[in-house]
């Protein structure tokens, strides 16, 4: 969490809720109240220096005296899911960064959430908002089996008319095609999840209304046709510097070298910490933050990944 500040978290409690998910439930270290969030919002935890992992809040936003996080276990995990699934204790102090929402909900008189496996717990926080405002909404639940789908009888709790579960064991995946046929007036559609059903979300309902469909990612979206690496340089209006970045640096290298401050965590295009504003030149988007339009404005960009398709940008540094 380079050049951010950290809150110190206390582990109040620990526990397995389904099969590979664990829950955490945080408080301030020094029991004073958390920042506020809304339903979308994440933070970044420190499992030890250098390994960070980002969480989605998934309790209630008016409860200021904890966070809710649940953590599934990768199978392959690089050691991030390990350690707070089977090494994190309660009592034990972790360090989180303030809430950071990129997957904001968005006013509507009716939502259709979608969500796969571990992608329920951005999802639960928006059901109970969505829900209380009195919009119309529906659920459409997946994972590998039920004994697998974390929260199954909280989101229930809701409304359980509103809830569809399609545990892949019994149902195979999830009907898109008849799901996403016809677009919906006034509908969004927010989707979380592993990547194969965010691409076939995104690929179903590129016939609904322009920004209806809303994703948030937790690992890098594939890239294709991406423009070989090459050198491009960048100015910095701030610090009245210009310099080179090389194929086989990221702009966040170079400015870090050159002893620039600037906030930066997942280096790797996901969590929106590394954003900084475009004032000239055409960078060449490779994040998983930014939405179509916000990429086509070319006015902001996620300097860890995102590289240059003119010769110069001159950046708000």
């Amino acid at each position: 969490m380079v050049g951010e500040t950290t809150i110190p978290l206390r582990v109040r409690s620990v526990a397995r809720i389904s099969v590979g998910v664990t829950e955490l439930v945080l408080v301030a270290d020094d029991a004073s109240e958390l920042p506020s969030w809304a339903p979308g919002s994440h933070i970044d935890v420190q499992v030890r220096p250098g390994l960070v992992r980002q969480y989605s809040l998934c309790g209630d936003p008016e409860d200021r005296s904890q966070w809710r996080i649940a953590v599934l276990r990768e199978p392959e995990s690089r050691g991030g899911s390990a350690a707070l699934c089977e090494r994190v204790q309660a009592g034990d102090v972790l360090t989180a960064t303030r809430p950071r929402n990129h997957f904001p909900l968005l006013e509507s008189p009716r939502y259709l959430f979608i969500a796969g496996g571990i992608g329920i717990t951005p999802i639960i926080p928006m059901i109970d908002a969505a829900h209380a405002a009195g919009a119309d909404w529906r659920l459409v639940y997946g994972g590998r089996s039920e004994a697998s789908m974390a929260y199954r009888d909280e989101v229930a709790s809701v409304d359980p008319e509103r809830v569809l579960e399609w545990p892949q064991d019994r149902r195979g995946l999830i009907e898109l095609d008849r799901l996403l046929d016809e677009p919906q007036p006034g509908t969004l559609i927010y989707c979380c999840g592993p990547e194969p059903l965010i691409a076939a979300v995104e690929a179903k309902s590129a016939h609904w209304p322009h920004k209806t469909l809303q994703v948030e990612r937790f690992a890098p979206r594939p890239l294709t046709d991406v423009a070989p690496n090459t050198s491009f340089e960048i100015e910095l209006v701030d610090s009245d510097e210009v310099l080179v970045v090389p194929p086989d640096r990221s702009i966040l290298e170079v400015v870090d070298e050159a002893g620039i401050y600037v906030l930066s965590n997942c280096e790797e295009g996901t969590c929106g910490t590394c954003q900084t504003t475009v004032l000239e030149g055409v960078p060449d988007h490779r994040d998983s933050v930014l939405d179509e339009d916000e990429r086509a404005a070319n006015d902001t960009m996620m300097i860890c990944v995102s590289r240059a398709l003119s010769a110069r940008l001159v950046l708000d540094l």
